[in-house]
Order: structure tokens, then sequence, then C-alpha cells
């Protein structure tokens, strides 16, 4: 995590809506976490995104206890994502309503009966893609959520970018493709983000999705920070 440098990623933020980590994950473990996809014990719910018409794939939620390093990655992603994420709301008038560790947010989550796990495994073939969409499961929100790509875009599949689209204050929508490196972590706009207008700050609506993969296998870890009603 001390690799990345957290003040150019807040900027990138600002600038695109979703930003690049260093490597937090070794090749070695990214094949590791891949292979839990077929350990059902593991996992809370699995998805098939056709029957629910968010494009074609599938994805699995973790179920509680989520596994040590997922966790540790959700704890450590937290305290620095928190200073962007109340920066945005001193921009836009939010209520700073995010505490200082990951255990006292999640706290709040259950209590107002947000208490089902959202880390995600997700796994994508050939002609797969996902759905422009926002990751809300509740009333409590945390702005920005992280993904992390586990195979090696171009050897172990091709086509997959991590689609970003904003819909910008009285303007056409703005796209942005990202290319996953394997480990890497894209952190990203979960809702709404700062974007200056004439009148100081307004709330760009940001969603976000996968293009068609085009050949292979691509699996990727999502991190949310809030948890599901």
């Amino acid at each position: 995590m001390d690799a990345t440098n957290w003040d150019t990623l807040a900027k990138e933020l600002d600038e695109h809506g979703c930003a690049l980590t260093e490597p937090v994950l070794s090749p070695e473990e990214c094949r590791e976490i891949a292979g839990w996809y077929h350990e059902a014990e593991r996992f809370r719910s699995t998805i098939d995104m056709a029957r629910y018409r968010f494009g074609q794939g599938e994805y699995r939620y973790f179920g509680y206890p989520v596994p040590d390093p997922v966790r540790e990655l959700r704890e450590a992603f937290y305290p620095r994502l928190l200073p962007i994420v109340r920066d945005w709301a001193r921009r836009l008038g939010w209520a700073a309503e995010w505490p200082e560790t990951l255990e006292e947010w999640l706290e709040r989550c259950h209590a107002a009966g947000q208490s089902r796990p959202t880390p995600i495994l997700l796994r994508y073939g050939a002609g797969d893609w996902n759905a422009l969409h926002r990751d809300l499961y509740g009333d409590l929100v945390f702005p920005l959520q992280v993904v992390i790509g586990l195979d090696e875009s171009g050897v172990d599949y091709t086509g997959g970018e991590f689609l970003l689209v904003e819909q910008r204050p009285r303007a056409q929508s703005r796209g942005t493709a990202t290319v996953l490196p394997q480990g890497r972590g894209l952190v990203f706009t979960t809702r709404d983000r700062p974007v200056r207008s004439a009148r100081g700050w307004s709330a760009a609506p940001v969603r976000h999705g996968v293009s068609a993969v085009r050949s292979g296998l691509r699996h990727t870890l999502g991190l949310v920070f809030h948890d599901a009603a």
C-alpha cells in the first residue's frame, strides 16, 4: 500500500473518476484468489448476470468471515481512501459520516440493517460483459470502491476493459476505459463525484461496467466498503 502515492492518486480521481494503485497483490496471490472461485463454501451467493439482465457472466459474494487476504485489503484501503471521500464531502456539502476505521463503519452499516458482506469475486469468459451500474446496497454508501485484476490482460484474456461513464452537468456523458493490470487496484467512484461547475461544485453521477471479453478468462476481486441490506 505504501508504494502508492495517494496524493497523486487523489488528483487522478479528481480528473478521471478512477486511478490505479501500485501492485497490492503478487501474481501468486492473484492466482490463489482466482482459484477460490470453485470453493463454494467461501461464498454467500452466486449471481448469474444474464438471468437479471446485468450482462453476461457470473460473480460471487463472499460470506462472513471473508478470507484474511480480502479482509486485510479492505482494512488497508479504507483509511487511505477516507481523506479523499471526506474532501469530496466538504466540496459537495455531504455529511462526512465515515468514522476512522472500517470496523466502526461496518458496525454502523449493520446497525442500519446492512449486514451482508459485499466483497466480490467476478469471473468473465469469452463473450461475457457487465452492464453499466452502481453498487448501492442501502442508504449507507462509501463513495469509493476498488477492483483488483487477478489475471494478465493480453495473456490470460483479451478485451474486458473496465468502463466508467460520467454524466456531466448539462453536457454529454464522458467514458473512460481502463485495462486492469494483474495485481493492481483501480480505485473508482461508487455513485457521484465532485466536478467543477459555473456555480462551484456539482455531483456528477457515475456508473461502471466491463466491456465484452473477446477471449480467455478474466477474474477480478471487487472491494466495496459498505455492506448490503
